[in-house]
């Protein structure tokens, strides 16, 4: 027989009722309240924004293509070294070997130290093309949608409600970003790879998967070789984190980041760059701090102020900074996230190239999700907050950084695609085409850098500069001033010179000549380009003087 239960009614005395005779009912255990997980984002919204961000970006860099304002460098380098790695072997490049004057056996890895690279070698037994590239890294781009999207499901799970509509928008503000646009424009580089896996890195960490988190930041550091000081902080961050919830796993893992981070830059620069080739310091662009890590670090610490001037000077440098965090309503200041922007922007505005302050190179990817993550997060921290204030507040943030990236797109990427005069490529720029169409497959070739991406798959070229090469062809541009030549007239010196040492015109037309050797003689100043070693380009002194013009 069964006991009587007892039901409470407020206000009334407890009345014992009988309880029916028969099975024991079941009787499953709630969870406690709270904001649970948050629920699955669209996976039809996820895939149609992915594709968006591989429209995007693949007409941009196809629309380069076509207009010729790609060149050898970088796609032609990048075309030479995945092309090397499909025929299973280390990258090697003449473009960049021979112009910068590194030794025969030089590979790409002692140049950038990217093996991660290897991975695009079988899309090269599918189409052997640079445009591959371009379209693989529009894919990895692409990649990077549904990541983002669980981050934002992530920072705001505290409101169900609004998981959607935050997973939506910043997969859609991060498939439009700005920064995506300029590095699609300019071909191909490393920053392909570096986007997604700065999103799978920072994603699984907040999701606590530190096994995974450890292979991201493997790949990361397999790069290029600075993105170990990326990984370095964000192993800082990530056990500060863990710490503070108590999760020692988390707090282990943020510890081996932090300490292997930086040693495989370390390693990379320092072993891995002259096993290939290459030399420890060619990239080193610090001189107004000193000539070599050492000695930066001494003046650095005897005057500290040296880094401040150095890093505010010219102005264009602030101006970047400005413009990177200003689009996003310096939101990306109020999460330590943002931390691991500092070493890659540490690296161009205290850098002596100009090539590294304008906003109009592949760089600014980089960071890119970075900084959308630390603006995410404290836009989640806002919409959880319990003053309906600063709800309000998160609202218009979140809504003023959509309207200014999106404007910021427009102007740097949707309209270059809009315009039919951009898909019309300058008369010159044609007949560098057109004249690169009558060299034979398998010449040897001397060509101008925007055409040297056309020939890289079928002849043996490297880049007409400031040495004579002896090539069987040579194309160059006698009307517009062509990298790497500081001016006109030292390209029109250059055709002459060769006129008069074996040399004819094969074809001519648009500021374009075309010129086959006849004769096997001296050129003067044609000599072995690796007898001097490794040399760096002079930067025009118009390079770096705007921030929207590289």
């Amino acid at each position: 027989m069964s006991l009587p239960a007892e039901s409470t009614v407020p206000g009334r005395t407890a009345v014992r009722l009988p309880r029916q005779a028969g099975p024991e009912p079941r009787t499953t255990a709630r969870p406690a309240p709270g904001p649970g997980p948050a629920p699955a984002p669209s996976a039809r919204r996820a895939a149609a924004t992915a594709a968006l961000c591989f429209a995007l970006t693949a007409a941009i860099g196809l629309q380069s293509w076509l207009t010729g304002r790609v060149g050898g460098f970088d796609l032609g380098i990048f075309d030479q070294g995945v092309r090397s790695y499909a025929h299973l072997q280390l990258p090697h490049s003449a473009i960049k070997n021979v112009h910068h004057g590194f030794p025969a056996g030089f590979s790409l890895l002692g140049d950038h130290f990217s093996p991660v690279l290897a991975l695009l070698a079988p899309l090269y037994w599918v189409w052997d093309d640079p445009r591959m590239l371009v379209l693989a890294q529009s894919a990895l781009f692409a990649a990077g949608v549904p990541v983002v999207r669980r981050i934002a499901a992530h920072c705001l799970a505290a409101r169900p409600g609004a998981v959607s509509a935050a997973a939506d928008t910043t997969g859609l503000v991060y498939a439009l970003g700005w920064p995506l646009c300029t590095a699609a424009s300019v071909g191909f580089h490393e920053v392909a790879f570096a986007v997604p896996l700065t999103l799978l890195l920072l994603e699984r960490g907040l999701a606590r998967r530190y096994r995974s988190v450890l292979l991201c930041a493997a790949l990361l550091a397999c790069t290029k070789e600075d993105l170990g000081l990326v990984v370095g902080v964000y192993g800082l961050v990530l056990a500060a984190r863990a710490h503070r919830r108590a999760d020692r796993r988390g707090t282990a893992t943020g510890a081996v980041l932090l300490a292997a981070g930086p040693l495989c830059s370390a390693a990379a620069i320092r072993w891995a760059v002259p096993a290939f080739g290459g030399r420890p310091d060619y990239y080193w662009s610090y001189g107004s701090l000193g000539p070599d890590g050492g000695s930066a670090l001494a003046r650095i610490l005897a005057d500290p102020g040296v880094l401040l001037h150095t890093a505010t000077t010219p102005l264009i440098k602030p101006a970047l900074l400005l413009w990177l965090l200003g689009t996003l309503l310096l939101l990306p200041l109020g999460s330590a996230t943002a931390l691991l922007a500092v070493p890659l922007l540490a690296e161009r505005v205290l850098s002596d190239n100009p090539n590294h302050w304008p906003a109009t190179h592949h760089y600014d990817a980089f960071v890119w999700p970075i900084l959308l993550v630390a603006s995410v997060e404290v836009l989640g921290r806002l919409a959880g907050a319990g003053r309906p204030r600063l709800r309000r507040a998160g609202r218009a943030l979140a809504a003023g950084a959509v309207a200014c990236n999106l404007a910021a797109t427009c102007c740097m990427g949707l309209y270059g695609l809009a315009n039919p005069r951009i898909w019309k490529p300058r008369p010159d720029r044609s007949a560098l085409v057109r004249a690169a169409a009558l060299i034979p497959d398998g010449a040897s070739v001397e060509a101008d850098n925007n055409v040297a991406p056309h020939l890289t798959p079928r002849t043996d070229v490297v880049l007409v500069d400031a040495v004579p090469h002896g090539r069987e062809y040579v194309v160059i541009r006698s009307g517009v001033r062509a990298f790497p030549f500081a001016d006109v007239g030292q390209q029109q010196e250059r055709i002459r010179l060769l006129l008069a040492h074996g040399y004819e015109t094969v074809w001519s037309g648009d500021g374009v000549v075309l010129l086959r050797r006849t004769r096997t003689e001296p050129i003067p100043g044609m000599r072995d380009p690796a007898s001097g070693g490794p040399v760096r380009d002079v930067v025009p002194p118009d390079v770096g003087r705007n921030l929207f013009r590289g």
